[in-house]
């Protein structure tokens, strides 16, 4: 492999070369993947979403993170399918905030088929205020990718949550298999992917590295890769998870950005409780997405007020709203 480019996507990746990234020296693993990302992407930019819950609890999954599963009492009420009028309200607030995506979750274990087109009417609406669509809706039919993609969807999010040897350990109503054949249905549909997990569930850094061989080894490398940090929530089986060693955090968005090369790696959930000097370090080491507002689904996130000042403070912009000196200095 030694005259292979190691910016060039790869999708015959070990899981023994995974974990020999994990345990590379931390500067030198950071300084490899910030490397990477120089090569497909500006440094100096951060792509911004937003994220709204149309349909809110009463999921019949049982993923032992979820707040919105109705196995667990978390006081998080079930809600109806959100007004079209409604959806698209908040997506025009989140556009004068400064979101490029625009993305809306809905908890359910799958689509029905009644509910198509009133996520159609969401997704044409969203599309009309120039904003980028993202769905994240469950378990799709190829008949029903085919049909959110008419309708204007780019991408759809349909997360693997962790490593195939941990994931009993975390859901048992929906299988490993039951995530991969839906995002086949989303690719033969054109639509492209939004697919990646959750640490500090309690997973050693083998299963980590399990996840990201996954999505390493998947057909097409996802468009875009959230990497979540757990946000314990009382009265779910892992509300009680110790958190993550920060610089950990930092090496899996580092070892993503390696193996999974022209994906947009994502900072998701969990940055209420990270510094500013931890996410810094995920930008450094290849993060370049963000959500921004009060809220993503049912769990808190920074306000936009703190996070134009992370991004002032670091010197990033919105992408393609870069100036010409901080173009000069990544190139």
């Amino acid at each position: 492999m030694s005259n292979v480019d190691p910016a060039l996507p790869r999708h015959d990746w070990m899981l023994e070369e995974v974990e020999a990234l994990f345990d590379l020296p931390f500067t030198e693993l950071v300084f490899q993947a910030a490397s990477i990302h120089r090569r497909w992407f500006n440094p100096t930019e951060i792509q911004i979403s937003r994220l709204l819950s149309i349909k809110t609890g009463g999921c019949p999954e049982n993923c032992g993170y979820c707040s919105q599963s109705q196995s667990f009492k978390t006081g998080v009420a079930a809600s109806k399918l959100m007004d079209v009028d409604a959806v698209l309200a908040e997506a025009a607030q989140a556009r004068a905030g400064g979101a490029q995506r625009f993305c809306m979750g809905a908890a359910w274990r799958e689509v029905k088929d009644r509910d198509l087109p009133q996520l159609s009417a969401m997704l044409k609406g969203v599309k009309a205020l120039g904003l980028e669509t993202c769905m994240t809706l469950g378990m799709l039919e190829p008949n029903q990718a085919q049909s959110l993609k008419t309708a204007g969807l780019d991408y759809y999010n349909h997360n693997l949550d962790t490593g195939p040897d941990y994931y009993k350990t975390v859901v048992s109503t929906r299988t490993y298999q039951d995530r991969l054949e839906t995002l086949t249905a989303v690719r033969d549909a054109g639509i492209s992917t939004c697919c990646g997990g959750i640490v500090g569930m309690g997973e050693t850094r083998r299963d980590r590295a399990g996840l990201l061989h996954a999505l390493a080894t998947l057909p097409a490398h996802p468009d875009s890769l959230p990497i979540n940090d757990l946000v314990p929530v009382a009265g779910t089986p892992l509300g009680g998870s110790a958190a993550l060693d920060p610089l950990e955090f930092v090496r899996t968005i580092a070892v993503a950005r390696i193996v999974c090369p022209k994906s947009v790696v994502r900072l998701a959930a969990g940055r209420t409780h990270m510094s500013r000097e931890q996410q810094a370090l995920c930008f450094l080491a290849g993060a370049g997405s963000i959500f921004v507002g009060g809220k993503l689904l049912t769990t808190a996130n920074p306000d936009l007020d703190d996070d134009a000042r992370l991004m002032a403070d670091l010197g990033l912009r919105p992408v393609g709203e870069s100036n010409t000196a901080a173009e000069q200095v990544a190139a």
